[in-house]
């Protein structure tokens, strides 16, 4: 079997462990950035297997060069399109910043409270003979 056997090659720009959705960057960021182990690795990810997560790794070692300019490009796009989506928040991302500024921190839990709140009242019985 062949290195490049275990990953594919979909665009310059994206290569996946084979079979996976994963691709190679989130398996080195693991590796090179918070120095993880590869059974560390293994364990995040339950889709990959260590076997795999070695390949990617001699990948790099064998590659350095160009995986190097993949993962800056990866991490580059990562923070432009940061910076893109806090310039130009969606709809949902403002009406929770609201919800925020009205609720403080713990939105989620203060509606939930409210929710409780609003079916713990007593609700008025009707009878049908009522009239």
């Amino acid at each position: 079997m062949q290195l490049e056997d275990y990953f594919d090659f979909l665009a310059p720009n994206d290569i996946r462990l084979k079979g996976t959705r994963i691709g190679i960057e989130t398996v080195l960021y693991d590796f090179i950035h918070r120095s993880m182990t590869p059974e560390e690795i293994d364990q995040r990810y339950w889709s990959i297997t260590l076997e795999q997560v070695y390949a990617t790794i001699l990948y790099y070692l064998h590659n350095k060069e160009d995986v190097h300019q993949y993962m800056t490009e990866w991490i580059e796009f990562g923070e432009r399109m940061r910076r893109e989506q806090e310039e130009n928040p969606d709809p949902v991302i403002l009406r929770l910043r609201a919800l925020r500024k009205q609720y403080g921190p713990n939105v989620a839990q203060r509606l939930r409270e409210q929710r409780v709140a609003a079916f713990s009242e007593p609700q008025p019985r009707y009878r049908i003979d009522d009239e």
